[in-house]
Order: structure tokens, then C-alpha cells, then sequence
């Protein structure tokens, strides 16, 4: 595998851009690879990594079709549907509860 040139924080060279940088172009990496690696350092820690592609090579990115929008719709709804009870809660379920607030917590419900 042939290496890729690493450059620092904010150092890289113009042409290059992350992939968040490309999509906030309308762009994504089209397959091409990697054309150079961002180094950021860290205290206590190894350095945080970003990989470089090319703006020329890059490609549009591709439209949503139909298909693609129900389906995410789909999970966001799923993503907001509490599994105890059943409904939709109005807003994601946090993962670290599982649930919706109510089912959660029903003392505090009744409470109120």
C-alpha cells in the first residue's frame, strides 16, 4: 500500500478537503482514495486523523429519490416510538433510557 503525505492542523494544501468539506460543497469523495492524511495533536493522547480527498476528483452527490425519503422517514419515526407503550413520543428516545420520559419515570407523572 503506498503511502499518503500527512500534513499538520490547518496546514493541508488547497485542493484538499474532508469529507464533511466536500458535502458541505455538494460534493462526496466518488471512490476516489485517500490523496493525503490531517494530523491534529493531542495531549496524553495520539493525534486526531482526517483523510484528504481531492476537490477535482470529487463528484456530485447524489439526489434523494422517493424511495430514499421514505425510508427515512421511516426510521425517524421508529426512532421516536416508544417500545413500551407504543406512541410516538414527539422527539428521539434516548438511548440511555429506551423509552419515552413517562414510562421512564411514572412516579414523576402521576406526581404531577
Amino acid at each position: 500500500m503506498a503511502t499518503v503525505p500527512v500534513y499538520r492542523w490547518r496546514l493541508a494544501p488547497d485542493g484538499l478537503a474532508t469529507r464533511r468539506q466536500l458535502r458541505a460543497r455538494g460534493l462526496r469523495p466518488g471512490g476516489q482514495d485517500v490523496a493525503a492524511q490531517l494530523e491534529r495533536p493531542r495531549r496524553r493522547r495520539g493525534p486526531l486523523v482526517a483523510y484528504l480527498y481531492s476537490i477535482e476528483q470529487a463528484k456530485p452527490v447524489r439526489p434523494m429519490t422517493p424511495a430514499k425519503w421514505a425510508a427515512l422517514e421511516a426510521a425517524n419515526v421508529a426512532r421516536r416510538t416508544c417500545p413500551e407503550c407504543r406512541r410516538d413520543a414527539g422527539y428521539v428516545i434516548p438511548a440511555s433510557l429506551g423509552m419515552c420520559a413517562p414510562c421512564a419515570f411514572p412516579e414523576e407523572q402521576r406526581a404531577a
